[in-house]
């Protein structure tokens, strides 16, 4: 897939090597030719100077063959004007933003331009670190009705399988960050000492399945 990234700062050239490592094409676009450098002699792809959310700039960095579009600009307005241009005007699918203002995310989040807002992600990344019970959202839809959270798991649950914890909680769980890596579950995975537990759930659930989580086994239904 071809893919357009604004923006050539430490995310957007992170972004742009990682893509092209897995085999995908890369047209990076930035005002600042001298921002460039970041990519370094050994990127393959396109290096195109000019404002992101013009229209000439875009079919210059391939837009029109693009599978996706990443806004990653320093600047908020910038890069939803940019995301909006490339699915409006492009009609390109995949499109994200880089949004600093947690604010303003959750309203293009609505308008259904998917953002990460920096501050916030990095915020409840800090979060989980320093208080590591409970449940962390890291993923909400538009409407708030569901989330995807990390839920700290009693230690009784070690040994256990992933599916029985499930039944017996009553939740689903979307996958298990193991050793920094994540995996999903099968029917025999058990879950080990380390694990970190994703669940997807319902906003109105986060403190049942907290308490339902912080049970042992044995406990769960009591």
């Amino acid at each position: 897939m071809h893919v357009v990234i604004m923006g050539c700062g430490r995310v957007g050239s992170t972004l742009a090597h990682s893509l092209e490592q897995q085999g995908h094409t890369v047209a990076v676009i930035d005002q600042d030719p001298k921002a460039f450098r970041r990519l370094g002699s050994g990127f393959g792809g396109r290096r195109v100077t000019g404002v992101g959310f013009d229209q000439d700039t875009l079919r210059e960095a391939g837009i029109e063959e693009a599978g996706a579009f990443a806004a990653v600009s320093s600047g908020d307005n910038s890069n939803i004007i940019a995301a909006r241009v490339a699915r409006e005007m492009f009609g390109i699918e995949n499109v994200a933003a880089r949004i600093y203002d947690p604010r303003r995310a959750e309203v293009y989040q609505r308008l259904g331009i998917p953002t990460v807002a920096t501050v916030r992600w990095t915020a409840d990344q800090m979060l989980r670190r320093l208080l590591p019970s409970g449940a962390e959202p890291l993923w909400r839809d538009p409407s708030g009705g569901v989330q995807l959270a990390e839920v700290h798991t009693s230690p009784s649950w070690i040994g256990h399988k992933i599916s029985t914890l499930q039944e017996e909680t009553g939740t689903r769980v979307a996958f298990v960050t193991r050793l920094g890596e994540a995996m999903l579950p099968t029917s025999q995975t058990v879950l080990q000492e380390g694990d970190l537990v994703h669940v997807m759930l319902r906003s109105d659930e986060v403190a049942a399945v907290e308490a339902a989580f912080a049970k042992g086994p044995e406990e769960a239904h009591s």
